[in-house]
């Protein structure tokens, strides 16, 4: 087998991820903030500074899926099967919040309850989300290469509080894109939620990297043992200067620099994850060469990336470039 080829597959389905929860994890936050504005209009704003970009980021969810599918099947049988329940429910809050999305618009009598459709497919969305990478990092019990638990096993308090921290870090990314796209009254409020948000988020990273050394023998031996504890010690010492920075952006009244910010918090989670779990793509039995498909299957299928995957770039910056600039109270897109 070509070594090489599960590496490539492996980073273009980790890309793929990265994209999905930076640029869903925004819109996802603007659903999971909803409730918490003060008016109609601000709703109507907020709604409207997605409304361009929503569907178009959920693009990078089929392509990291599809990818484990095709280049990882031994992975997909054995992820799908153990986290059925969470990956249904997050992929019936997705459709049940595009549907919010539509017809709120056109709803007059019925606008709140669309309202609340809009908002509960968000938190579900991002609470499974967190559930699906709590289960993972857990492990899955696996004998003879299948899947070998039961249906509940994700189902554990370490799970659920990944799940609340997603939640969190969603709506943390939704209020500082606000400050982007928007002005006034409705920066403000979202400049003061960030700030609240990023002591919350900060708190839930915490917990999340003291319960997995504690809970996880071999994600311990990791990031614990000698020499590897002198090249990772910079990573939690790189986000803390990080989230201060944060911080004092929020503070300083910067617009652009908070949400880069986060989206860096959110890499180095990233970073984080794949040093505690990689060679396994499915933890802590199958790495990612055990789970490769054929080199001919991959090879064919990375053809087909090679070429698409410019494409949906170059759609996405378009579609960022034309409608970049501010949502006024008012102005919109739908």
């Amino acid at each position: 087998m070509e070594w090489y080829l599960p590496l490539i597959w492996g980073l273009i389905i980790g890309v793929a991820v990265i994209m999905y929860v930076i640029l869903d994890g925004f819109d996802l936050g603007i659903g999971i903030l909803f409730p918490f504005a003060r008016t109609e209009k601000e709703r109507d704003t907020m709604m409207n500074t997605v409304a361009p970009f929503w569907d178009g980021n959920e693009t990078w969810l089929i392509l990291g899926g599809g990818g484990l599918w095709v280049a990882f099947p031994r992975a997909y049988a054995v992820v799908m099967p153990a986290l059925y329940l969470p990956v249904i429910i997050m992929l019936l809050a997705l459709v049940f919040r595009g549907v919010a999305f539509e017809f709120r618009w056109v709803a007059n009598t019925s606008r709140r309850w669309w309202n609340t459709a809009f908002t509960a497919g968000s938190f579900v969305a991002a609470f499974a989300q967190g559930v699906i990478l709590g289960g993972l990092v857990q492990g899955i019990k696996v004998e003879n290469n299948a899947f070998a638990g039961g249906p509940l096993d994700w189902a554990t308090p370490f799970a659920f509080i990944c799940g609340a921290g997603v939640v969190v870090g969603y709506a943390l990314l939704g209020a500082t894109w606000l400050l982007i796209k928007t002005e006034g009254p409705l920066a403000d409020w979202a400049r003061t939620k960030a700030a609240n948000l990023l002591v919350v988020v900060l708190c839930a990273m915490i917990i999340v990297s003291v319960l997995t050394p504690l809970n996880f023998e071999r994600i311990a031996q990791r990031w614990f043992s000698t020499p590897n504890i002198y090249f990772l010690a910079p990573v939690p010492l790189i986000t803390a200067l990080l989230a201060i920075a944060v911080w004092r952006w929020l503070r300083a009244g910067k617009e652009m620099l908070p949400f880069f910010g986060t989206i860096g918090l959110f890499l180095l989670g990233f970073l984080g994850l794949a040093i505690s779990t990689f060679p396994y793509l499915v933890p802590p039995s199958l790495t990612v060469w055990q789970t490769a498909a054929a080199p001919p299957s991959q090879i064919l299928m990375l053809f087909g990336v090679i070429f698409l995957l410019p494409v949906v770039l170059g759609y996405m910056i378009f579609v960022y470039w034309i409608f970049r600039g501010k949502v006024r109270e008012g102005e919109g897109y739908h």
